[in-house]
């Protein structure tokens, strides 16, 4: 790795990569750092993608026991959550590895790891090789966001609580789940686990 860069992007989500592929595209040099394998960041790796992958199981779940009001039976499915877990990580898999690609393209220096800002015009990279420094003209933080569990549900870790990260792993499926938060991702994950 070089020890110089004209533009350093921390996080490789969808801020993170669009903003350094659009300057690749602009011709700048560019160097992406992420904790991840690919770029992709939570969308990809922990949120939409792999949610969309199970929402898509859910509905042909759904729609085969709506079916018998049509006059079709189906017999009850029997869930494999294995191949269902290789099914969705395939998906992750295949996107995050296709932006690798559109990032090798570019001629983006990407560097797994993490990166911590020692000077103005500076940081350290933190990566499984060691650490290394890093000078840069200009940076874009991109650094996304993690789930977090409100003090009320943090009992430890005895598996009832999940945050969104760890519903998406689909250890098991429960008898009952009560899902806290009625946004996007606690929809979608409570459909996915009431349709299982």
């Amino acid at each position: 790795m070089g020890d110089s860069t004209q533009l350093v992007v921390i996080g490789a989500g969808p801020g993170g990569y669009v903003a350094a592929f659009k300057a690749a595209d602009l011709g700048l040099e560019v160097t992406l750092i992420d904790l991840n394998p690919n770029p992709g960041g939570v969308c990809l790796y922990r949120g939409c993608i792999p949610s969309k992958a199970l929402l898509h199981v859910s509905r042909l779940l759904t729609e085969s026991r709506e079916a018998e009001e049509w006059g079709i039976t189906f017999a009850e499915p029997e869930i494999d959550l294995d191949r269902l877990r290789a099914f969705k990580d395939r998906v992750v898999a295949r996107m995050t590895g296709g932006l690798g690609q559109l990032s090798k393209a570019r001629k983006i220096r990407y560097i797994q790891g993490r990166a911590r800002f020692t000077g103005p015009g500076s940081l350290c990279i933190e990566a499984d090789g060691g650490d290394s420094d890093l000078s840069f003209q200009h940076a874009i933080l991109a650094t996304g966001s993690r789930p977090t569990v409100p003090r009320l549900f943090d009992i430890g870790d005895d598996g009832r609580v999940m945050d969104s990260t760890t519903a998406l792993e689909l250890a098991d499926i429960p008898g009952r789940l009560l899902v806290v938060g009625g946004g996007v991702i606690g929809l979608e994950l409570g459909s996915v686990y009431a349709a299982l």
